[in-house]
Protein backbone atom coordinates (compact mmCIF):
# COMPACT_ATOMS: atom_id res chain seq x y z
CA UNK A 1 0.00 0.00 0.00
CA UNK A 2 2.64 2.11 0.88
CA UNK A 3 4.32 1.68 -2.29
CA UNK A 4 1.49 2.82 -4.26
CA UNK A 5 0.57 5.78 -2.21
CA UNK A 6 4.56 6.62 -2.54
CA UNK A 7 3.93 7.33 -6.65
CA UNK A 8 2.39 10.09 -8.41
CA UNK A 9 -0.77 9.26 -9.21
CA UNK A 10 -2.31 10.03 -13.37
CA UNK A 11 -4.24 12.31 -13.84
CA UNK A 12 -7.30 10.14 -14.50
CA UNK A 13 -7.29 9.24 -11.30
CA UNK A 14 -6.23 12.45 -9.30
CA UNK A 15 -8.23 14.72 -11.71
CA UNK A 16 -11.65 13.14 -11.17
CA UNK A 17 -11.07 13.02 -7.57
CA UNK A 18 -10.80 16.42 -7.26
CA UNK A 19 -13.60 17.34 -9.76
CA UNK A 20 -15.56 15.40 -7.14
CA UNK A 21 -15.15 17.70 -4.76
CA UNK A 22 -17.15 20.46 -6.44
CA UNK A 23 -20.77 18.38 -6.52
CA UNK A 24 -20.02 17.35 -2.44
CA UNK A 25 -19.45 20.64 -1.81
CA UNK A 26 -22.63 21.96 -3.66
CA UNK A 27 -24.88 19.03 -1.93
CA UNK A 28 -23.10 20.21 1.70
CA UNK A 29 -24.76 23.43 1.59
CA UNK A 30 -22.46 25.85 -1.23
CA UNK A 31 -19.43 25.68 0.74
CA UNK A 32 -16.33 27.63 -1.09
CA UNK A 33 -13.27 25.37 -2.23
CA UNK A 34 -10.27 26.84 -1.24
CA UNK A 35 -7.50 27.51 1.13
CA UNK A 36 -6.51 31.10 1.08
CA UNK A 37 -9.81 31.79 3.25
CA UNK A 38 -8.17 29.74 6.01
CA UNK A 39 -6.17 32.20 7.13
CA UNK A 40 -8.97 34.54 7.53
CA UNK A 41 -10.68 32.12 10.03
CA UNK A 42 -7.67 31.64 11.75
CA UNK A 43 -7.35 35.93 12.06
CA UNK A 44 -10.95 36.17 12.85
CA UNK A 45 -10.73 33.47 15.29
CA UNK A 46 -7.50 34.65 17.38
CA UNK A 47 -7.29 38.40 16.93
CA UNK A 48 -11.55 39.68 15.94
CA UNK A 49 -10.73 43.09 17.27
CA UNK A 50 -7.78 44.05 14.23
CA UNK A 51 -10.21 44.98 12.21
CA UNK A 52 -14.12 44.74 11.09
CA UNK A 53 -13.16 42.37 7.90
CA UNK A 54 -12.66 39.82 10.92
CA UNK A 55 -15.28 40.42 12.74
CA UNK A 56 -17.78 37.40 11.52
CA UNK A 57 -18.77 34.15 12.24
CA UNK A 58 -15.90 32.03 11.05
CA UNK A 59 -16.90 28.94 13.34
CA UNK A 60 -19.65 28.40 10.62
CA UNK A 61 -16.79 27.96 7.90
CA UNK A 62 -14.51 25.83 10.47
CA UNK A 63 -14.31 22.66 8.32
CA UNK A 64 -12.65 25.19 6.15
CA UNK A 65 -10.17 24.92 9.23
CA UNK A 66 -10.35 21.18 9.29
CA UNK A 67 -9.57 20.82 5.62
CA UNK A 68 -6.48 22.85 5.70
CA UNK A 69 -4.85 20.74 8.88
CA UNK A 70 -5.55 17.51 7.11
CA UNK A 71 -3.39 19.22 4.05
CA UNK A 72 -0.81 19.56 6.66
CA UNK A 73 -0.98 16.83 7.98
CA UNK A 74 -0.72 14.61 4.81
CA UNK A 75 2.03 16.94 3.75
CA UNK A 76 4.02 16.09 7.17
CA UNK A 77 3.14 12.43 6.34
CA UNK A 78 3.93 11.89 2.67
CA UNK A 79 7.50 14.28 3.69
CA UNK A 80 8.34 11.63 6.13
CA UNK A 81 6.73 8.07 5.26
CA UNK A 82 6.31 8.01 1.86
CA UNK A 83 9.27 9.65 0.29
CA UNK A 84 10.21 9.18 -2.97
CA UNK A 85 13.82 9.02 -3.99
CA UNK A 86 13.44 8.86 -7.94
CA UNK A 87 14.11 12.03 -9.63
CA UNK A 88 10.51 14.32 -10.89
CA UNK A 89 10.12 13.29 -14.42
CA UNK A 90 10.71 16.79 -16.93
CA UNK A 91 11.20 16.93 -20.01
CA UNK A 92 15.11 17.21 -21.16
CA UNK A 93 14.11 20.95 -22.90
CA UNK A 94 13.02 22.08 -19.06
CA UNK A 95 16.34 20.27 -17.43
CA UNK A 96 18.70 22.29 -20.55
CA UNK A 97 16.74 25.46 -19.55
CA UNK A 98 17.30 25.17 -15.53
CA UNK A 99 20.85 24.25 -16.49
CA UNK A 100 21.16 27.62 -18.25
CA UNK A 101 20.03 29.04 -14.66
CA UNK A 102 22.03 26.69 -12.58
CA UNK A 103 19.87 24.45 -11.31
CA UNK A 104 20.99 21.07 -12.26
CA UNK A 105 19.77 18.91 -9.07
CA UNK A 106 16.55 17.14 -10.09
CA UNK A 107 16.26 14.57 -7.39
CA UNK A 108 13.48 16.42 -4.94
CA UNK A 109 10.56 18.44 -5.32
CA UNK A 110 11.67 21.29 -5.33
CA UNK A 111 15.83 22.66 -6.41
CA UNK A 112 17.93 22.28 -4.19
CA UNK A 113 19.97 25.12 -5.32
CA UNK A 114 16.55 27.58 -4.46
CA UNK A 115 15.16 26.00 -1.64
CA UNK A 116 18.36 23.64 -0.10
CA UNK A 117 18.96 24.51 3.52
CA UNK A 118 22.73 25.58 2.49
CA UNK A 119 21.22 28.33 0.16
CA UNK A 120 18.61 29.77 2.20
CA UNK A 121 21.05 32.56 2.78
CA UNK A 122 21.14 33.50 -0.54
CA UNK A 123 19.48 36.25 -1.79
CA UNK A 124 17.87 35.26 -5.09
CA UNK A 125 16.83 32.02 -2.87
CA UNK A 126 15.04 34.50 0.39
CA UNK A 127 14.06 37.05 -2.86
CA UNK A 128 12.21 33.82 -4.50
CA UNK A 129 10.68 32.99 -0.82
CA UNK A 130 9.89 35.98 0.66
CA UNK A 131 8.96 38.23 -2.32
CA UNK A 132 6.70 35.54 -3.36
CA UNK A 133 4.88 34.60 -0.57
CA UNK A 134 3.89 38.56 -0.16
CA UNK A 135 2.92 38.82 -3.85
CA UNK A 136 0.36 35.60 -3.38
CA UNK A 137 -0.89 37.07 -0.37
CA UNK A 138 -1.70 40.39 -2.24
CA UNK A 139 -2.74 38.30 -5.19
CA UNK A 140 -5.32 36.20 -2.99
CA UNK A 141 -6.73 38.85 -0.87
CA UNK A 142 -6.85 41.22 -4.02
CA UNK A 143 -8.24 38.36 -6.45
CA UNK A 144 -10.73 37.38 -3.45
CA UNK A 145 -9.58 33.69 -3.94
CA UNK A 146 -6.60 31.28 -4.60
CA UNK A 147 -5.72 29.48 -7.51
CA UNK A 148 -7.61 26.29 -5.96
CA UNK A 149 -10.93 28.23 -4.84
CA UNK A 150 -10.97 29.92 -8.48
CA UNK A 151 -9.85 27.31 -10.73
CA UNK A 152 -12.06 24.54 -9.49
CA UNK A 153 -14.80 26.06 -7.19
CA UNK A 154 -15.39 28.92 -9.12
CA UNK A 155 -14.69 27.63 -12.91
CA UNK A 156 -17.33 24.89 -11.73
CA UNK A 157 -19.66 27.48 -10.38
CA UNK A 158 -19.63 29.11 -13.56
CA UNK A 159 -18.62 32.14 -12.44
CA UNK A 160 -16.91 35.22 -14.77
CA UNK A 161 -15.21 36.41 -12.08
CA UNK A 162 -13.34 33.00 -11.53
CA UNK A 163 -12.94 32.61 -15.20
CA UNK A 164 -10.95 36.16 -15.25
CA UNK A 165 -8.85 35.46 -12.17
CA UNK A 166 -7.90 32.06 -13.52
CA UNK A 167 -6.81 33.53 -16.75
CA UNK A 168 -4.59 35.96 -14.66
CA UNK A 169 -2.62 33.15 -12.69
CA UNK A 170 -1.79 31.80 -15.86
CA UNK A 171 -0.83 34.75 -17.44
CA UNK A 172 1.03 35.38 -13.82
CA UNK A 173 3.01 31.92 -14.04
CA UNK A 174 4.37 32.30 -17.64
CA UNK A 175 5.41 36.03 -17.14
CA UNK A 176 7.63 35.13 -13.75
CA UNK A 177 8.71 31.96 -15.33
CA UNK A 178 10.07 33.22 -18.63
CA UNK A 179 10.68 37.09 -17.38
CA UNK A 180 11.33 37.27 -13.70
CA UNK A 181 12.66 33.81 -12.91
CA UNK A 182 15.64 34.35 -15.35
CA UNK A 183 16.60 37.48 -14.37
CA UNK A 184 16.57 36.59 -10.21
CA UNK A 185 18.92 33.55 -10.85
CA UNK A 186 20.93 35.47 -13.23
Amino acid sequence: MLELLSQPWPWYVSGPLIGLMIPLLLIAGNKPFGVSSSLRHICAAALPKISDYFKYDWKSESWNLLFVFGISIGGLISATLLENQEAIAISSETKSDLNQLGITNFEGYVPEEIFGWEHLGQPSSLLLLIGGGLVIGFGTRYADGCTSGHSIMGISSLSWVSLVATICFFIGGLICTHFLLPLILA
